[in-house]
């Protein structure tokens, strides 16, 4: 469970949900800036008596995760509403609110990801980039940029961050490194926890530095060894990704399969983009056969119009696997602190 789980876990109200007054509830915090999606409140309406609970911060009765069922539920004129509270404080339940919008429903934009980083790094300066990133859905290095960009490396915590699994590390190691080497060399044996735990380092920083010392080099990394470390990355990358490439390939009945998984999952059928997304997978779930009878079937003057108008949405669907492909690169990214 990450650090954000965490907080929902002990700041919500994991009893049976609560009718409340939908009057009594006030709109959201929302890290969405374009507010509620008019489309998506009125398909909400068609569905709500199924859709779960809306998550409420009992202390303002401020939405944090549901405005587009409480709009929907108003467009239904329904009196009451099914409610889960959070008890956290309002930068908690932000928090909260981003991570939730990020997960389900309707995507949050891009811009809007970088904006919530900005407003987490300014109340959470403690929080490690991963941690932030994990979060808002957004790589590593571009809450590192943002942090960068405020100015607000320096938190309140001396120089150390809290990583997703709650503990505290240095922002700069250098001085951890130092003292694992006196370590190393004045006890060999010494165990790689026991020394990352004297030192203040992960159990990974410690064996880098053991291996360093054995070897006889300097401790702390050298630009010629963080560009080492890149193009391993780099190449790591590349492999998963000419991986990616070797098991892309996709039969009918495998095309037909995950068409159906994307049709059953609710992030992907409840949403508007979800649905335009489906439907366009839809137009080419037909077999070899019937490809071949309309191919067969074009009229000779206008095969070559026909050709070209292929290609270009061959190059429009290339653009936009290239595109989904960046973005899981991005969200797996291995940058930052």
């Amino acid at each position: 469970m990450d650090g954000t789980a965490k907080l929902a876990h002990l700041g919500a109200d994991h009893s049976r949900p609560a009718k409340v007054a939908v009057s009594s509830l006030v709109p959201a915090d929302s890290p969405r800036s374009s507010g509620e999606n008019p489309d998506h409140v009125r398909m909400l309406a068609d569905v709500l008596p199924g859709l779960p609970p809306i998550l409420v911060h009992r202390p303002t009765m401020k939405v944090i995760d549901g405005m587009h069922r409480l709009r929907a539920a108003k467009l239904r004129r329904q009196e009451e509403i099914a409610v889960e509270f959070f008890d956290g404080d309002q930068a908690e339940a932000f928090v909260l609110a981003v991570k939730m919008n990020v997960a389900h429903g309707l995507p949050l934009p891009l811009a809007d990801r970088k904006t919530a980083a900005q407003r987490i790094i300014e109340s959470h300066p403690e929080w490690s980039d991963r941690r932030i990133a994990s979060t808002t859905g957004l790589a590593a290095k571009t809450v590192a940029d943002i942090r960068r960009h405020l100015s607000a490396s320096d938190g309140p915590h001396g120089g150390v961050r809290i990583g997703r699994d709650g503990r505290l590390r240095p922002v700069d190691s250098s001085e951890g490194r130092r003292a694992a080497g006196r370590l190393i060399r004045e006890n060999p044996s010494l165990s790689l926890r026991r020394v990352a735990r004297a030192a203040g380092i992960s159990p990974e920083t410690a064996r880098d530095v053991r291996y360093r010392v054995n070897r006889g080099e300097e401790l702390l990394p050298t630009p010629l060894d963080k560009r080492r470390r890149v193009d391993k990355c780099t190449q790591r990358k590349d492999s998963k990704r000419g991986l990616a490439v070797q098991t892309a390939s996709m039969d009918l009945s495998g095309y037909l399969a995950t068409l159906r998984r994307l049709r059953e999952d609710p992030s992907v059928r409840l949403t508007a983009t979800g649905r335009t997304l489906i439907q366009l997978l839809q137009v080419h779930s037909v077999n070899e056969e019937i490809w071949t009878r309309i191919a067969d079937n074009i009229p000779g003057h206008c095969r070559q119009q026909v050709a070209r108008a292929a290609r270009y949405c061959a190059q429009l669907w290339q653009a936009f696997a290239d595109r989904v492909d960046r973005e899981v690169a991005a969200s797996l990214s291995d940058d930052g602190t």
